[in-house]
């Protein structure tokens, strides 16, 4: 998850918010090498030069394999991930930045914590009814959770247009789309609307818009509260959901108390250094939840949520330490 995704906003935009087109701010001409990334990206997904590039890189550099951002070979279609036992398939992977870390991890993501993610995911939504992908970016985990559980019922969340396109045909590529439930909105406080760009014009699909940004080609996008959604968990079933929302946690929590109340679904969401952790304990604890850091091979022991310098996804739950041994989910 630590790529990740897009961000359901949670404010409505108002006199504060910035008026520069997020794209021509310094930090955003950084991110686009100050527009040469795409065109470099773009040359080395060719032929001769991705060969080249895999060549030096063997020599050179043989680490940076394994941090999955290598630019793809323009010619693949598509990949296939796997998750004990099972497959889905991601669409443009020299677009989408999670399947272009599946094609350089043979099926899996490369960092071992992200890895581990994944795998915990999969063996909580193997007893779920429900599943909600909260700023789904191209739909990894709904993919996941749809490719081990045959029953789940999905509800994916992304704002970005662009990168809603390639969700939905990921959904359509891997069949599930008939149980799955596509939204092109946010999730948070539902009096928000954000305003995301038409075409973003990245080298790849971006998965770090949000709601504090400004874009001169900007469409409205709305805001659902996850309490909307109580009702679409069958009584007597669980629920898992996936947060990943660049630091607008809180909301989604504080707009979905009635479904937490309701459902106490287990959680994995990212929590970055900017987080405030105690005000996410604060509303969580009220309904018996427990805090594990995700860490490359286990969680962390349950404890208060506070950003740790390596790892940004957190295991958020009300089961106990037994419960998740049971399920094969090692705690260190």
């Amino acid at each position: 998850m630590d790529q990740q995704t897009e961000i359901p906003g949670t404010v409505t935009r108002h006199a504060s918010t910035p008026d520069t087109d997020f794209r021509t701010t310094p930090t955003g001409r950084r991110r686009s090498w100050y527009g040469t990334k795409k065109h470099v990206k773009r040359a080395l997904g060719w032929r001769l030069p991705n060969l080249a590039m895999r060549s030096a890189v063997r020599v050179a550099a043989p680490a940076l394999r394994d941090t999955g951002r290598l630019p793809v070979p323009a010619a693949i279609p598509e990949v296939t991930g796997r998750v004990d036992g099972a497959e889905y398939v991601m669409l443009r992977p020299a677009r989408c930045v999670i399947a272009k870390e599946l094609y350089w991890g043979g099926g899996h993501r490369p960092q071992a914590a992200d890895d581990f993610a994944v795998r915990l995911f999969a063996a909580v939504a193997r007893e779920s009814g429900t599943m909600v992908d909260i700023g789904a970016y191209t739909g990894l985990f709904t993919l996941v959770g749809t490719a081990v559980n045959p029953a789940l019922r999905a509800h994916a969340f992304e704002i970005v247009p662009e990168v809603f396109h390639t969700l939905f045909d990921n959904c359509v590529r891997n069949r599930v789309l008939h149980r799955t439930t596509l939204h092109h909105s946010g999730v948070g406080d539902p009096a928000a609307v954000l305003s995301m760009p038409e075409q973003s014009g990245d080298s790849a699909l971006p998965c770090f818009y949000s709601s504090g940004m400004a874009f001169a080609d900007g469409v409205p996008i709305s805001v659902a509260a996850l309490d909307s959604l109580t009702s679409e968990v069958p009584a007597g079933t669980s629920s898992v959901l996936k947060v990943d929302v660049e630091g607008t946690e809180a909301a989604v929590f504080e707009h979905g108390r009635g479904f937490l109340a309701a459902h106490r679904p287990d959680i994995v969401c990212e929590v970055l250094p900017e987080a405030d952790g105690a005000l996410l304990g604060s509303l969580l604890e009220p309904f018996g939840y427990r805090f594990h850091l995700i860490g490359e091979r286990a969680l962390a022991p349950a404890g208060p949520i506070m950003a740790h310098d390596r790892f940004r996804d957190w295991f958020f739950t009300t089961r106990t330490r037994g419960d998740l041994e049971a399920l094969g989910i090692p705690v260190a």
